[in-house]
C-alpha cells in the first residue's frame, strides 16, 4: 500500500504533527524539499559566529543534507511527505539514513530562523516557565551550555517544550526532539563544523555566546505559546 500523508497522520497523531511546528519553520512541501533561504546576510552573526563559518555550515553542510535527503527519497513514498512527516515515519521505521538527513535539514532551519532579529529577553509566560523550570534565564543559559559540553562528538543542545514543561535535552549526532513527540524551541549546533573555525575546541565558549548574543528569545516565546 502507498504510503500517504494521511496513513502518516494517522499513525504518528495529527494533532501532534500540528502542534510541534511553528509556521516560521515548517517545511509543508512534499520532495523535492528545497533549503530556506539564510534571513540574513553571512556576516551578520560576527563576531559570535564569523561570516566564514556561516558561509560553510550553511552553504555546505545545511546545503549538503537537503541535497543527500533529495536523493534519498525520490521515488520512494517519503516523496509525498513534508519535512517533519518524513521524520517522524524515518525514525519510527528505522530508516536511518533518512531520518538522519532529514532532521539535519530540519533542526538547521530551525538553528538559522532562530537568530533572526537578534537577541531578545525572553518574557511573559515563557519567561516564568523558564524561572519555574530553571531558576531564571542564566541558569537556563548556563544549564544549557553545560549540557552542551556533555554531548559526546557531534550533535545539538535543545531547549524543548514537552507539554506545558521546558527541559533541555542533549542529543548526538541527528536527534531531534521532532521523533520524540516534543517541541523544539532552540537548538545550538555542537558538531564542530559550527564551532571550530572560530573556537577551535572552546565548544562551551560557542554555546554561551550564541545563547548570550545571537537567540532572538522572543522567537522562542512565539513558539513556545503556540
Amino acid at each position: 500500500m502507498k504510503l500517504n500523508r494521511r496513513h502518516v497522520l494517522m499513525l504518528s497523531g495529527a494533532a501532534a504533527v500540528t502542534t510541534l511546528f511553528s509556521p516560521a519553520i515548517k517545511a509543508r512541501a512534499a520532495a523535492p524539499f528545497k533549503q530556506p533561504d539564510l534571513p540574513y546576510a553571512e556576516d551578520s552573526l560576527a563576531p559570535a559566529i564569523s561570516a566564514r563559518t556561516v558561509g560553510l555550515h550553511y552553504g555546505k553542510h545545511h546545503a549538503g543534507y537537503f541535497k543527500k535527503l533529495n536523493t534519498l527519497v525520490e521515488k520512494t513514498p517519503y516523496a509525498d511527505l513534508s519535512l517533519e512527516e518524513v521524520i517522524i515515519r524515518a525514525n519510527k521505521d528505522g530508516d536511518t539514513a533518512i531520518f538522519n538527513n532529514a532532521a539535519q535539514a530540519w533542526n538547521h532551519n530551525l538553528y538559522w530562523q532562530q537568530f533572526k532579529g537578534g537577541p531578545a529577553a525572553p518574557k511573559g509566560e515563557f519567561l516564568q516557565a523558564i524561572e519555574s523550570s530553571f531558576g531564571g534565564f542564566e541558569e537556563l543559559k548556563k544549564k544549557m551550555t553545560a549540557e552542551g559540553d556533555n554531548v559526546f562528538g557531534t550533535g545539538w543542545v535543545w531547549l524543548v517544550k514537552d507539554g506545558d514543561k521546558l527541559s533541555i535535552a542533549g542529543m548526538q549526532d541527528a536527534g531531534d526532539p521532532l521523533a520524540d513527540g516534543k517541541k523544539a524551541l532552540v537548538g545550538i549546533d555542537v558538531w564542530e563544523h559550527a564551532y571550530y573555525l572560530d573556537y577551535e575546541n572552546r565548544r562551551p565558549k560557542h554555546v554561551t555566546a550564541v545563547l548570550s548574543k545571537l537567540v532572538n528569545w522572543e522567537f522562542a516565546g512565539e513558539q513556545f505559546q503556540e
